[in-house]
């Protein structure tokens, strides 16, 4: 199997990295019968569209990976939990009219709601709604406005362009996410960065080990 491992940032999988020794960022990483590229993409849903875009261009892989952290709107889930993301949404595309947001689907240019391609699951792990944004929330009001508007449990700033690309280039794809934060007013302090990293990237070693 062709695998494409997709990350905004190297930090984010660094200790994955670290385990298959990959020293150089064109090498191909054999885990088992498995063949495993890595892209790093940039942050932001421009990065991600343009580099995934681009490599899925002119590579086709059996299943592409997206790995991150994201912050909760969902207390429920706890800091470095991992989950899967069942539906993100592109949650800031389309206009202001008044008081009232309407989406790019409201305008009839398209659909917001992304899904992921092709079916894959990661068994054991709590599927999770998703929005993507440009500009993470910690604004008590925006926080509050975008919970009634589309009731989301995470956010990240690349998931919904990541499912995009796939689904547009029909590569199967799944996106996990790690817990680093609540979605609060902003308080560094609070969030816990190192566990959300080190439960992702034990996550991606299991799944891509018991392929």
């Amino acid at each position: 199997m062709n695998i494409l491992l997709v990350a905004a940032t190297k930090p984010e999988i660094a200790p994955l990295l670290s385990k298959f020794n990959y020293l150089n960022d064109n090498a191909t990483i054999q885990i088992g019968q498995h063949q495993l590229k890595v892209l790093i993409t940039g942050v932001g849903m421009v990065a991600t569209a343009f580099s995934l875009g681009q490599h899925l261009a002119t590579q086709s892989y059996d299943l592409t990976i997206n790995a991150g952290i994201a912050g909760s709107f969902d207390f429920n889930l706890a800091l470095g939990e991992v989950v899967s993301v069942a539906e993100d949404v592109f949650a800031e595309l389309g206009a202001e009219d008044g008081d009232e947001h309407l989406t790019l689907k409201d305008m009839g240019f398209g659909e917001i709601v992304q899904h992921p391609f092709g079916g894959f699951e990661y068994p054991n792990l709590k599927k999770a709604k998703a929005i993507t944004v440009n500009q993470v929330h910690g604004n008590e009001l925006s926080i509050a406005k975008i919970i009634s508007r589309f009731n989301p449990q995470i956010e990240s700033m690349e998931g919904a362009a990541f499912f995009y690309a796939c689904n547009e280039t029909s590569t199967p794809c799944i996106q996990i996410r790690a817990i680093s934060n609540y979605v609060e007013r902003r308080n560094r302090e609070k969030w816990n960065i190192g566990l959300a990293v080190k439960n992702l990237n034990e996550s991606i070693f299991q799944l891509l080990t018991n392929l």
